[in-house]
């Protein structure tokens, strides 16, 4: 820890060091609204692909994919059990796997005009406003910073410490 001998240096380094404990304090809360925003949001996508299989089907051949009804299946497998994976906090890193792979390859394959040419970086909004694009950050996120404190992953982690190691 650095001592300052400036009293204005001393007061700035205290200020800042409460804005860090703050914003750490919340890590947590802010991944446990995205994990049931949008783990809540997938999982519904995931049971309606299932209800109205029809749809994506014919949706999937419009795409000209091989195997509509196969991929169709995976597809909504992975929305559902992933959505409510990232929803409790359980397996949440692993659950995000797929579902980062499923929103990349939806980005591509339904919406190729958000990622052609330079729209990418000029109209970023068009990508933005793009269906798998929330679930896609969010998975991600997860991903990269785990489900928080409060999540089942958590909870396990916090009563596997507590076992006798033999």
């Amino acid at each position: 820890m650095l001592v300052f001998e400036n009293k204005f240096l001393r007061i700035a380094d205290r200020i800042y060091g409460t804005i860090v404990k703050i914003g750490s304090n919340l890590q947590s809360t802010y991944l446990l609204y995205l994990r049931f925003v949008w783990g809540h949001q997938l999982f519904l996508h995931g049971l309606q692909k299932f209800t109205h299989s029809e749809t994506v089907i014919h949706f999937f051949n419009h795409l000209e994919f091989q195997h509509p009804g196969f991929i169709l299946y995976i597809v909504a497998f992975f929305e559902t059990v992933g959505g409510l994976c990232l929803f409790l906090g359980f397996m949440s890193r692993l659950a995000a796997i797929p579902v980062i792979i499923i929103m990349i390859s939806a980005l591509f394959f339904a919406h190729p005009e958000s990622l052609s040419g330079w729209h990418l970086l000029l109209e970023p909004n068009i990508l933005i406003r793009q269906d798998p694009y929330p679930f896609l950050v969010t998975s991600l996120i997860i991903f990269i910073f785990g489900p928080g404190r409060v999540s089942i992953d958590a909870w396990l982690k916090r009563w596997s410490q507590k076992q006798p190691k033999y």
